[in-house]
């Protein structure tokens, strides 16, 4: 009966076919190569294919041979990988790790360090979901997400704990063509009251009744940081934007800095950092990613 299949029959069937023999077979796994031969030939009766060809010297895989061999190996494979796994998560290692990253977190520093924790942890899934103010804050605070990388907010959040990361710079800039591109002299707040802001959007209640850096009573809302982006490139307002999204724009003229009144001259910096709930610290996996962005945005963020 198929049922009855035995790892040590699938074993021996790949062993056997990498090693060249039943006896360096017996070999590698460490059995007498009788066992070896009765393992595979149990495998043949029990699926009925003949699976070697035992007219030479050395048997010779069959066709079907050929066939099966790749089911047995993703087998085998597939049950070696659980019991590894299964092993990491009695050492204390996360199944899996869900990060929240905020939308001004650099990605090409986050997506360096995704690919450096693929290589360390290649049993824990990453789950990864960027937001933006309140609705970046809402995952790790209601418990979907173990950790966040988030910028701040001027809420509290008594039940998080959090570790910088490292400063961010923000700058205010709008098209070479736009009207306030044309002061020679900070804005004042009456010529920034007949212009359009773009202004990033909550997709959460967190934030409900606080405004973050508005100084115009017009106000576009954008629910993400690309499309302001695209906006402000096309004259479309101004806005505050991370200095690394539009640092290629300002040195090719594509988008100028802009000196609003109330607002530092040359722009304005948050300091990034990582924020798990406070009764839950962070995992092996988390720790690690942690201290890997701790290291690695100083030197690749600005």
């Amino acid at each position: 009966m198929l049922d009855g299949l035995s790892l040590d029959q699938l074993r021996s069937f790949v062993a056997a076919v990498d090693e060249g023999s039943f006896s360096a077979a017996a070999r590698r796994l460490n059995r007498v190569q009788s066992a070896v031969s009765t393992w595979v030939s149990s495998l043949e009766a029990q699926i009925g294919v003949v699976l070697f060809d035992r007219s030479g010297r050395y048997p010779k895989l069959t066709p079907e041979g050929v066939l099966v061999l790749a089911d047995a190996r993703s087998i085998v494979s597939g049950v070696d990988t659980l019991k590894a796994r299964a092993r990491l998560m009695s050492a204390g290692l996360e199944a899996e790790l869900s990060v929240v990253v905020d939308v001004f977190f650099p990605t090409a520093v986050f997506s360096a360090a995704a690919k450096a924790f693929a290589s360390r942890f290649p049993l824990t899934p990453l789950r990864v979901f960027v937001e933006g103010l309140g609705a970046a804050y809402q995952p790790v605070v209601d418990g979907r997400c173990s950790l966040g990388i988030l910028a701040p907010l001027p809420i509290e959040f008594p039940s998080l704990a959090s570790e910088g990361i490292g400063p961010l710079s923000l700058v205010t800039v709008a098209a070479p063509d736009h009207p306030l591109a044309g002061f020679k002299r900070r804005i004042p707040k009456a010529a920034l009251a007949k212009h359009v802001q773009l202004v990033l959007t909550d997709r959460s209640d967190l934030s409900a009744g606080h405004d973050y850096g508005v100084k115009s009573a017009l106000t576009w809302r954008l629910a993400d940081l690309s499309t302001k982006h695209a906006f402000l490139r096309d004259g479309v307002g101004w806005g505050n934007m991370p200095q690394h999204m539009v640092s290629r724009d300002l040195a090719d003229g594509t988008l100028v800095s802009i000196d609003v009144e109330d607002m530092v001259p040359k722009g304005s910096s948050l300091t990034m950092a990582a924020f798990h709930r406070a009764s839950e610290p962070p995992g092996p996996a988390a720790r690690w990613l942690i201290d890997d962005l701790k290291v690695r945005y100083p030197q690749e963020a600005q």
